[in-house]
């Protein structure tokens, strides 16, 4: 007896269709269409999870950068300030202080300019 596919194949496809819920034109009615563009848009979000790594450490080194040339440093002599005097905070955090502690992100900057 063959197997008829009707049930198992409407499924399939009502489920690929609900992936494809928000995008436009054909890729919401056509299931062709529907999975190439679901397809896409998972290559993109594997991709994007990896660069947002990249596009938020390069914000908070222009916010390190800019903070700490208002108080006469520039950020390479920051850096390379804080590993000579052993103070170990990384970027996100510097950056945090930058923006909403400044008294403390100064204290920082000055104990690095001491010599």
């Amino acid at each position: 007896m063959r197997v008829k596919r009707g049930v198992a194949a409407h499924a399939k496809h009502k489920k690929m269709l609900k992936r494809a819920k928000g995008m436009q034109h054909a890729r919401t009615r056509s299931y062709r269409l529907g999975k190439q563009g679901v397809i896409k848009s998972l290559q993109y979000s594997y991709r994007d999870r990896r660069n947002r790594k990249r596009d938020l450490r390069a914000l908070w080194i222009t916010r390190i950068n800019n903070a700490s040339r208002e108080l006469g440093l520039s950020y390479s002599q920051l850096i390379a300030g804080m590993k000579a005097k052993n103070i170990t905070l990384d970027r996100k955090i510097l950056a945090d202080l930058a923006v909403n502690n400044p008294e403390a992100f100064k204290k920082i900057v000055n104990t690095v300019k001491e010599k």
